[in-house]
């Protein structure tokens, strides 16, 4: 008996993942193949996207799919890494990556008549760098499109999550009529449909190709970090999650969007919910300023987290916070330092609990849905007294993440393009 599965293909930034799940969000199988760094050329990121095709190729075949029925198949994708194709797809040019800096004449295009709102500003705008690219080919598609296109042959799809920082309007859900007075044609770019929608089928050849049946499903899917959120397993507006890494990154599940940007927020939308999310400065780099790893390791069964230190710090490893505050020369706050060193690391851990918790407040005030639960990822999420601290800082229920692997994220918005809602 064969157990019905969907694949969510990750086409990340060292390597892609293929994980093949059943309708309970259950991992089946999983494989794992690596990329090449993309080139540096004259101050520009860019990457052959045979690379990224070749790499699927071969997780593919490192896939173990004994036993399995595999229904449909979705990609996420860097957000922002674009590319140029013929009207057959092949690329007329070598990809801009998500990193690449575009042209500063084509920025000031853009800035000059875009709305502060949308996610299209920046110094790696992919609307700047498709202006770049608009003499080469019959369209310029995003990296996730580009694959789909692979399996299925249809080359003009996008979803709404890859299609945001290239301009598109997730709340009108269309392009927008900015777009052609920097001189650009939107039509240039794929036409835009909800992540988790059946876009095609997969073709013949590349069936057989890759030993999977003819009548699997191609789903648009999302770009890699809305795929990290899914595959926590967050389906609820209320639903948070914190990445406790280098820096503190979270996300929010709303019933609205927010679009703040002086605060550098933005929101995907992702089925009838919106995907809210900011950055603050704190985090491991500041951690590893002061503690080695022996150090943290020796320094944590110490902790008392029902004795705060009473020490008002703010952790930064050098001035200049992004979120909660927006101000490029906040200064770091760690003093008085006391003597004894479990204390001061646990005033640091302490004070990033309390910035996490203003960070939430601060979507809240901003109009996303109040904070219900908390799933977190990241080497932090190893820390129990830490999510002691954090959880009583944030006055709500920790939830178990499904996975850390993006992914399985993406494997559940293939089960939506079959009509399972997971």
């Amino acid at each position: 008996m064969t157990i019905d599965v969907v694949l969510g293909v990750d086409i990340g930034t060292s390597g892609v993942r293929i994980a093949a799940t059943d309708r309970d969000n259950a991992l089946k199988a999983m494989s794992s193949v690596p990329i090449m760094a993309p080139l540096q050329n004259f101050g520009r990121t860019l990457q052959d996207p045979a690379i990224w095709w070749n790499a699927t190729l071969e997780a593919f075949r490192a896939l173990d799919l004994s036993g399995l029925a595999v229904r449909a198949i979705a990609i996420d994708g860097t957000s922002g890494t674009i590319l140029p194709i013929n009207s057959d797809g092949t690329p007329a040019g070598l990809a801009s990556m998500y990193n690449d800096v575009a042209d500063a004449a084509q920025l000031a295009l853009v800035a000059a008549v875009a709305p502060k709102e949308t996610a299209a500003l920046g110094a790696t705008s992919p609307l700047a760098r498709a202006m770049e690219m608009r003499s080469a080919g019959n369209r310029i598609i995003h990296q996730a499109d580009w694959i789909i296109g692979q399996l299925s042959g249809r080359y003009d799809v996008t979803d709404e999550n890859n299609a945001l920082k290239s301009g598109y309007d997730p709340v009108a859900r269309r392009w927008p009529d900015w777009i052609a007075a920097t001189g650009f044609d939107a039509k240039l770019f794929p036409s835009v449909v909800p992540a988790g929608t059946k876009v095609a089928m997969i073709l013949a050849d590349v069936a057989g190709l890759l030993s999977l049946p003819r009548d699997v499903a191609i789903v648009s899917g999302t770009t890699d970090g809305c795929a990290a959120f899914l595959a926590s397993g967050a389906a609820q507006a209320g639903d948070g999650v914190t990445s406790l890494g280098t820096t503190l990154t979270l996300k929010l599940l709303s019933a609205k969007p927010v679009f703040a940007p002086d605060f550098g927020i933005y929101s995907h939308r992702i089925g009838e919910h919106w995907l809210a999310g900011g950055a603050s400065n704190t985090g491991g780099a500041v951690i590893g300023k002061y503690f080695s790893k022996d150090d943290i390791a020796r320094l944590t069964p110490l902790l008392d987290p029902d004795t705060p230190t009473g020490l008002d710090y703010y952790p930064l490893p050098k001035p200049g916070e992004r979120f909660p505050v927006n101000d490029p020369n906040f200064a770091p706050r760690l003093e008085p330092r006391p003597t004894d060193d479990r204390v001061f690391f646990q005033a640091i851990l302490e004070a990033i609990a309390r910035i996490e918790a203003e960070a939430y407040a601060k979507l809240g005030e901003l109009g996303a849905s109040p904070l219900t639960a908390i799933r977190t990822a990241g080497g932090g999420a190893s820390n129990p007294a830490w999510t002691r601290m954090r959880l009583k800082a944030l006055g709500v229920p920790e939830r178990p993440s499904l996975s850390e692997h993006a992914a399985v994220g993406t494997a559940r918005l293939a089960w939506r393009g079959l009509g399972h809602a997971n």
